[in-house]
């Protein structure tokens, strides 16, 4: 058996499935959107049928695309959620307790944010401690209003501009330190 760190609960298929909520993060039109929606639809039906696992509502089958849902079909997996394997591996709890601020931060932060993604439990156990939560990302997208009443109290992109994902790829640390003093100058002026 093989566990499965996975840092999101969404199922395979639907309004709430991998096409539909990483597609747009990844470029995907709303056209592309419903072809890899029924493409997945489809391979969820072949593996009921040839293996007999039905993973189409199996919350974190959606991970990755879809990998969740090959994990649990073809390594006989088990989905456990990512964030808490780091909290229990890490120490992070007893960190947090202690700690007077609590940063976090992912690659890009929107809405989907909140179906497990690791900022999410960060300030889950944050918020337990009455700590504020900061969030970092190379992308913030639409609708994050929501992660505000979960526990993030700030949310802040790091690019400086426009650019491809290579070069922000290249220039992430820099715009981390950058973003990071700006704030810490910030906190020094208030």
């Amino acid at each position: 058996m093989v566990e499965v760190a996975c840092d999101v609960t969404n199922p395979l298929c639907g309004e709430k499935g991998a096409s539909n909520v990483f597609g747009p993060q990844k470029g995907a039109t709303s056209a592309m959107m419903r072809i890899l929606d029924q493409g997945l639809m489809n391979y969820a039906k072949i593996i009921k049928m040839e293996i007999g696992i039905d993973v189409l509502n199996i919350p974190g089958a959606g991970a990755a695309g879809g990998l969740g849902a090959g994990l649990l079909a073809f390594l006989n997996g088990t989905l456990k959620n990512g964030i808490e394997i780091v909290i229990q591996y890490t120490g992070l709890e007893e960190k947090i307790k202690c700690a007077d601020m609590v940063w976090t931060g992912e690659g890009s932060i929107d809405c989907q944010t909140q179906y497990g993604k690791t900022p999410l439990g960060v300030a889950a156990i944050a918020r337990k401690y009455n700590k504020p939560v900061i969030a970092l990302a190379g992308r913030v997208g639409d609708d994050i209003d929501i992660l505000y009443d979960k526990g993030i109290n700030s949310i802040f992109c790091i690019m400086k501009e426009l650019t491809t994902i290579e070069e922000a790829l290249e220039k992430g640390k820099e715009n981390i330190e950058k973003t990071s003093e700006n704030i810490i100058r910030l906190m020094n002026v208030v």
